[in-house]
């Protein structure tokens, strides 16, 4: 039995790096729906249509024991009605506004995501469960993903992207910035270099991770990964090469707090 990935695209391979080091012997599908990607601006009714036609064709596949929906925008709009309709556990996105309000409960945060993730009812009951002291400020940034997508990471229009948007905000009143979006991991780097050091950079997907190790065996299987881009199969050395360079940029991205 193997464990099914989804994102909208490469952002989710930061949870599937992070499944995988605490589940190494799982099996492990993940797919990014290439065709569709991004979510984050498109409408609620559009993107609960990709989720759908992601989740039964991975269900299809007759061996998977859980779903993690990878993607916040995905878990924000989708995730309810997958748990009604399917009776394998299916797990989502959280931004981490609990620990990031409840580590500092002085200074502000700034929540980033996806405009449709931000202003989903999901977020919504998120903030006004946690943040009593209405700490909190939402910076939607849409064009991260694009970056993403692009492989375009530490560039000089990524900087001064992030430079612009973040030059809204007086960064020494914040103790921490959620990154919101799991396609936004690939940019630690360039975010801890314009950000304070007083700034904390972090993310749901731990939690994620420690729900979804809760619920699985992984004593049988032997940590084999597919790709799927779209419901095909990544078989092509070349991208399978691609897939294997952005775990590892990952892999070093996740180290930077």
């Amino acid at each position: 039995m193997a464990i099914a990935v989804f994102d909208s695209g490469i952002g989710g391979l930061s949870v599937l790096s992070q499944a995988r080091r605490r589940l190494p012997k799982k099996d492990y599908v993940y797919y990014a729906d290439t065709k569709n990607v991004p979510y984050g601006v498109k409408s609620k009714e559009e993107v609960l249509g990709y989720v759908n036609e992601a989740a039964e064709f991975l269900l299809g596949l007759g061996n998977i024991e859980a779903l993690v929906l990878a993607c916040n925008t995905a878990t924000s709009v989708a995730a309810a009605s997958l748990r009604i309709k399917y009776d394998i556990p299916i797990l989502g996105m959280e931004p981490a506004v609990k620990p990031a309000v409840t580590a500092d409960k002085v200074h502000r945060i700034l929540v980033t995501a996806t405009p449709l993730t931000l202003k989903e009812e999901k977020m919504q009951a998120l903030l006004a469960k946690w943040d009593n002291e209405h700490l909190s400020d939402l910076l939607p940034l849409p064009k991260l993903v694009e970056f993403a997508e692009k492989g375009d990471f530490q560039s000089p229009a990524v900087e001064k992207y992030l430079q612009d948007e973040l030059s809204n905000f007086t960064l020494a009143n914040y103790s921490a910035i959620v990154l919101g979006c799991t396609h936004f991991n690939f940019f630690r780097h360039t975010l801890r270099r314009l950000l304070p050091a007083n700034v904390h950079i972090i993310d749901g997907s731990q939690g994620t991770v420690r729900h979804l190790a809760s619920l699985v065996d992984e004593s049988e299987e032997k940590g084999k990964v597919s790709f799927y881009n779209s419901k095909v199969l990544v078989s092509e050395a070349e991208e399978l090469a691609r897939y294997q360079k952005l775990l590892a940029i990952l892999e070093d991205n996740m180290r930077i707090e």
